[in-house]
Formats: C-alpha cells, structure tokens, sequence
C-alpha cells in the first residue's frame, strides 16, 4: 500500500498500479481537495487496477477524527477518540462517528479506516498520541474500539485497529527513533491486549503494528519485523485471521536501523500482509525489486 504526490492519478502512481500491482493506495491531505475531486481520483485508481485485470485496490485513510484528519470540510468533523472517552454518552459518541465516517468515505469511493486506535493510554501520553487514545481502562477502549470497528464495517468501510501489541506506554514518537516499551507479559495480557482481542472478536479487517520494540515478546525487532508477535502472538496466540498492516515503513524507528526495502522485507517474512510506504515511491520501487530478487531465491 503506497502514497502518492497529489489530487490526480499522476505517471507514476498509474505505473506501480499496473506494473507493480500494487495492492492499496493511502490518501493523505495532499491528495484531497473536495469531495468530487476525491471521487474522480479514487474512480481512477480503481479503473488503473480494473484494466491491470488486479483485484480492487484498498483505497485508505487515517480518519481518526480529531487532529488525524485527512478529510476535512464539508466532511463531517469528529473530536477524535479521547473526547469520546470523556463524553457523557461514549457509546453513542462512537457510533455516530463510525456511521457518518463510514457513509462519507463509501460515498466517495474509500474502502478503509486506518482506525481506530485502540492503543490504552498509560499516564502521560507520548504527544504523537495525545488526543487519540479512547482512556486509560483497557475495558472502555476495547468496548468502544469494538464499537467504532462494528459501526465502520456494518456500513462497508474496513477498519483497522492500531497499534498492535500497544504504543500507550511509548516514549518517543516512532516516526523518528525506536521506542522500547519495557512492560512485563503480565501488562500486557491485563493492559494491552484486550482492546485487541475485543476487535479480533468483533471481526476487525485489519490490525495494524506498532513500530516499538517490546523486550517481553522480542528482545531485538521491533513489532513490525518480529515474527514473534506477527505470528506467534497475533495469528497463534490471539487466533486473527484478517490483514496484517504496518505502520509507515519511512518512519525513523525503521529507517533509523532497516532500510526501507529491508524492512519491508523484513516484515512480510515475519507475517505482515500489508506494507505501507507512505511518501516516497523509489522506496516502494526498491522494496518491489528486493521482494522479487528474494522470492525468485526462495528467500521469502
């Protein structure tokens, strides 16, 4: 899953569909002007997949309300999650977000919610996360992550719950270094999780990894690349049976050590089926070349 330049399908973006076959597209501000613009554009990206003969692509965005916001006026605006844990009517709250989110996004062509974030808020929150995490108590934000999960897929939009195993106890921001979340298996069966597992039981599409590394599961990867938790704790453990999406691939916390094409690879090894490349399209070129020099070596 990759990002692209601007509002238009441009050359190259039309290229990686149907010559790399890219799976999914993600639509960040730069790419939305209005909602007939965002229309037109996610009908193209479709129509580049259709005469590929690929499958339909998953069209995403981060439409957590609050400040992670890709679409914006006259879509509906939402406080985000941490208003909704503290509103008087949480429940209700939760609801009329995913409803409205998910009819506004199907009505133009979106397919998948990179949300919620069901991430458990463990005092002071790292400020990368301020605002989107549903509370403190683990059962309220697997209740209402389950909830935003029901509603968004009731009404055609995959959600995906993030950031697996838990970023709530983080203290840096992955976007530019590694965080390591030094946090027993004992915390996180009781914290971390059971928002997890509420959204595994209510049929969530997608869980997305945390670009941390936790020292309890796996000592040396971060969660993305760890086949310890991909495989062993998410598919084994937590018996998921949907899609395994990364985080940004270009953030720090993998950059800083992989190479971006190395933690691709890395990642879909340990069990990711889904890699998001956000920006930068020689990164999802060279990821492209390394994954088929290494499965033409039977190394994947």
């Amino acid at each position: 899953m990759v990002g692209m330049p601007g509002p238009h399908l441009d050359e190259a973006t039309d290229h990686l569909i149907r010559e790399g076959h890219v799976g999914g597209i993600i639509l960040f501000s730069r790419n939305i002007e209005d909602p007939l613009q965002l229309t037109a554009l996610c009908g193209d990206l479709q129509a580049a997949a259709s005469e590929s003969q690929d499958p339909p692509l998953f069209l995403a965005v981060d439409q957590e309300g609050g400040r992670v916001a890709r679409l914006k006026e006259p879509f509906r605006s939402f406080p985000g999650n941490a208003a909704v844990g503290m509103d008087e009517e949480p429940v209700k709250k939760a609801i009329e977000f995913a409803t409205v989110t998910s009819r506004e996004m199907g009505m133009v062509g979106l397919n998948m919610n990179l949300a919620p974030v069901v991430d458990v808020q463990r005092g002071e929150i790292e400020k990368h996360l301020a605002g989107r995490s549903f509370g403190e108590d683990p059962e309220v934000v697997a209740f209402l992550g389950r909830t935003v999960v029901k509603h968004l897929q009731k009404n055609g939009i995959m959600a995906v719950a993030k950031h697996f195993p838990g970023l709530g106890r983080a203290d840096v921001d992955p976007h530019f270094h590694l965080p390591k979340i030094n946090i027993g298996l004992e915390e996180l069966e009781r914290v971390n999780f059971p928002p997890f597992a509420a959204a595994i039981e209510e049929g969530v599409c997608g869980i997305m990894t945390s670009h941390a590394i936790y020292p309890a599961l796996d000592p040396e990867k971060p969660a993305t690349l760890s086949p310890m938790v991909l495989t062993k704790v998410l598919r084994e453990r937590m018996g998921f049976r949907g899609l395994t999406i990364t985080d940004d691939l270009e953030m720090g916390a993998i950059a800083e050590d992989w190479s971006v094409a190395e933690g691709a690879l890395t990642s879909f090894q340990a069990g990711a089926d889904i890699l998001l490349i956000c920006k930068d399209q020689s990164h999802v070129r060279e990821s492209l070349d390394l994954m088929r020099q290494s499965l033409s070596k039977g190394t994947v």
